[in-house]
């Protein structure tokens, strides 16, 4: 789906990623708001049709999808969980999509879809694996069930953020030269 949209909207679907876009100046408040607006309404419409689709009752244990904590695992554990996975898919997606200098331009959809399966197969008996806002929202919102919910939206809002900077900072800002330096070419 990233790859496919990407021409259109830049292949946001992820608020998380949406707010590293933002905290890099690469979009607008505005813009951003329309993301998370769509990206937001898009998961619960999505929560709506498994709701329609599946059968209720005690056989549907999965509640639409909703992320949820592992045995033994923390709320703490779960946030810091959610946000490592989320700074490798955003560092992923400022190397790949973002940079100028990203080797995999055309394939990049391959490199984040490989990133987000790698987190589900890590995290999935940890968090779910979500690593997206509104993967666990749509879900939440429909079925009502919003334990530890804040888990599922600080972790990978600060793994973006956090992601989205270092990878600014470190390979995207333009060196400075001092005065008096010529630039070598």
């Amino acid at each position: 789906m990233v790859s496919s949209s990407k021409t259109i909207s830049g292949g946001f679907i992820n608020p998380a990623v949406t707010l590293a876009f933002l905290v890099t100046r690469r979009i607008s408040l505005l813009l951003a708001g329309w993301y998370w607006l769509m990206q937001l309404g898009g998961a619960a419409l999505a929560a709506l049709l498994l709701s329609w689709i599946l059968p209720s009752g005690p056989e549907n244990a999965s509640n639409l999808g909703v992320p949820a904590l592992g045995s033994g695992i923390g709320a703490g554990a779960g946030v810091v969980c959610e946000a490592v996975l989320t700074f490798f898919l955003v560092w992923v997606v400022f190397a790949t999509v973002v940079d100028p200098r990203g080797a995999f331009q055309q394939i990049s959809g391959l490199a984040v879809g490989f990133t987000i399966a790698f987190g589900v197969l890590m995290a999935y008996g940890l968090t779910g694996g979500a690593m997206n806002p509104a993967r666990a929202f749509g879900p939440q919102l429909v079925g009502d069930h919003w334990s530890h919910w804040w888990v599922w939206y600080i972790g990978p809002f600060a793994g973006a953020v956090i992601a989205a900077s270092l990878y600014e900072l470190l390979y995207l800002r333009p060196a400075q030269l001092a005065p008096g330096d010529a630039a070598i070419s």
